[in-house]
């Protein structure tokens, strides 16, 4: 192995604690640990799926009594959210979905509406306070995240919910497989088979 690839996996190491340990989204923990490890700015830094292996292997040393059931929780209470939303059509993305999540996780889940503003009058009719703000969609064009917290008796704590607004249009490529052919994301029914799956396997 090579000086850079032993660099690049030191990196994704020290960013994998600050994912578990601090609830710290990738791209700032990865930056983090660059300036932690005192590199350059310019240096590479580890891709995303580098960074998720890193995040597992740091689970399974130092979490595995209790980050299943964390995530077990945070799963059955996004699932409650896919039916509260079900007809904007909610995929779950990010670390709930591909199992990485724990406590200190939020739940990510897109939506698709025909109408960008109905899910904001969704959440009022269900008396739910949320925040407004705009991050980059599939396109780089700017979406509207709604963001808001609920209670998860599980955790005995809140959970953050950030709801990402997409045109129903954009539906069909975002079900395209991601890395290794692998499921970007996945609705109500794709997440209870990958419960499944995961809980007799």
């Amino acid at each position: 192995m090579d000086r850079m690839e032993t660099l690049t996996q030191e990196i994704a190491a020290v960013a994998a604690r600050m994912v578990v340990e601090d609830g710290m989204d990738y791209g700032s923990a990865k930056r983090r640990a660059g300036r932690q490890l005192g590199l350059a700015p310019r240096t590479a830094l580890p891709d995303n799926e580098l960074l998720e292996s890193a995040v597992r292997e740091h689970l399974a040393l130092f979490h595995a009594d209790t980050q299943p059931a964390e995530l077990a929780a945070l799963r059955q209470l996004a699932l409650l959210w896919m039916e509260r939303l079900a007809e904007f059509r909610p995929h779950l993305v990010g670390a709930v979905w591909n199992g990485t999540a724990t406590r200190l996780t939020d739940i990510h889940l897109q939506l698709f509406c025909d109408d960008p503003k109905s899910a904001e009058i969704a959440l009022i009719d269900q008396r739910v306070d949320y925040q407004v703000r705009s991050v980059n969609g599939f396109h780089g064009a700017a979406v509207d995240a709604l963001s808001f917290s609920v209670p998860c008796p599980e955790l005995g704590e809140t959970v953050g919910v950030h709801l990402i607004i997409h045109d129903h249009d954009d539906l069909r490529g975002a079900l395209k497989p991601g890395a290794h052919g692998r499921a970007a994301r996945g609705d109500r029914k794709a997440l209870l088979q990958r419960i499944d799956e995961e809980t007799s396997g």
